[in-house]
């Protein structure tokens, strides 16, 4: 029985990053040899044990073979003749098929040692294409380790498989497990070129793919094509570390621009509906979280008022507050201004240009929260109660606007 460290602690020890969760692979042993040990079975699919003091995750080497469609259709067979190359062979990327033994000695039969120097993301072998998940996976490395690149057999590997229709077989769960990981990264735009390179994208999020190349007014975006502002907006959000729902409604905030008739182009009336209706679709389709799903709907509806903000009547603005929650949820209507100032920021020439709009508003806000709503409903005739307390608000925030212009 031999114990090795295999995967990401290795490949990330190599590269001088911190190592987070250790992953062992264990050679000649069986299910009852572990148990015997003290080791905690929680393996479903195939043998994984958890160390009885440090809870380390320990999986019994083991080959798989694929027996259906998708990526759950897959024969799995650990037994203590299972050797460590064998099970190293049906890991995804050579950067990932490394192992080191108790010793600290590296194990690497399939270069990715030599692969993490060229920076490179070469699959393993053939079994690569047995697994969509992989495709999500690659994209997303892509998004975290933003020198590398996809090797061009792995690409079009990655295309072949796409266009087989192995995705469509995602469920949508860890579709969307693997975007919200890819989002949370340094570079997320990484991810979604990866996928649209490889065909990929148009499958999982048509919404998105269909972007690229659909023009806007360069007066107002320098960068031109919708598919390339998103990406700057998005990658604008991960630099600044704002949360999975700003990241989420920063992608998804213009996905009405994808179904401008072309004869209208370079301009978008009304895309804001339109936006709004397809991140609604791809939310159901995806089962994105409701807290994701909300910011991303408030954003798509609204940003355009956002810019507008000190242009718009006290009334209009109450009704602004109302709709993304913000006298219930402040810290969200925050998060609304976050994906915002995005937004804007994600064009090229932006980045440092004046943004009033986001301290206005927040300046508003205050003023109608400084409104005691309960003062007003107790004064106000039951039957209008909604109404007392909306005009309490847009008469401050007139007094307000008076005094700030």
């Amino acid at each position: 029985m031999k114990t090795y460290v295999v995967g990401g602690a290795v490949r990330d020890r190599l590269l001088g990053l911190p190592q987070s969760d250790r992953d062992h692979v264990v050679v000649g042993a069986t299910p009852d040899d572990m148990a015997a040990l003290g080791y905690q079975p929680v393996g479903r699919d195939f043998p994984v044990f958890l160390h009885p003091d440090s809870h380390e995750e320990y999986a019994l080497a083991r080959t798989e073979r694929k027996s259906g469609h998708g990526y759950k259709g897959f024969v799995v067979h650990a037994a203590p003749d299972v050797t460590l190359e064998e099970d190293l062979l049906r890991r995804d990327l050579t950067i990932n098929a490394m192992a080191e033994d108790e010793a600290g000695q590296l194990v690497d039969p399939y270069g990715g040692q030599a692969d993490l120097a060229a920076k490179r993301f070469r699959h393993v072998s053939e079994a690569f294409a047995e697994d969509p998940v992989r495709i999500l996976r690659v994209a997303r490395f892509a998004a975290r380790f933003t020198e590398f690149s996809v090797a061009p057999e792995t690409l079009a590997l990655m295309r072949a498989m796409a266009e087989a229709g192995e995705v469509d077989a995602l469920v949508p769960e860890r579709v969307w497990q693997e975007l919200a990981r890819g989002l949370m990264e340094a570079q997320p735009s990484r991810m979604f070129r990866v996928l649209r390179d490889c065909g990929a994208l148009a499958r999982l999020l048509p919404e998105l793919d269909r972007l690229f190349g659909v023009p806007q007014p360069p007066e107002h975006h320098p960068e031109v094509d919708t598919g390339v502002h998103v990406m700057l907006v998005v990658d604008w959000s991960a630099a600044q570390g704002f949360e999975l729902p700003v990241r989420f409604a920063a992608l998804t905030h213009d996905l009405g621009k994808g179904v401008t008739p072309p004869e209208f182009w370079p301009k978008h009336h009304g895309h804001e509906a339109k936006s709004v209706e397809l991140v609604r679709t791809l939310c159901e389709r995806l089962r994105v979280p409701a807290d994701c799903r909300d910011l991303a709907v408030a954003v798509a509806r609204d940003h355009g008022n956002a810019y507008r903000a000190a242009e718009l009547r006290p009334a209009t603005l109450v009704e602004l507050f109302e709709r993304v929650d913000a006298f219930r949820r402040p810290e969200r209507f925050e998060a609304f201004l976050q994906a915002c100032e995005c937004d804007f920021r994600g064009r090229p020439g932006y980045e440092t240009k004046p943004f009033p709009a986001p301290g206005y508003l927040r300046e508003a806000l205050a003023v109608t929260r400084s409104v005691d709503a309960g003062a007003v409903a107790r004064a106000a005739d039951p039957a209008r109660v909604r109404e007392a307390v909306f005009e309490a608000r847009t008469q401050a925030l007139a007094a307000w606007k008076k005094a700030w212009a």
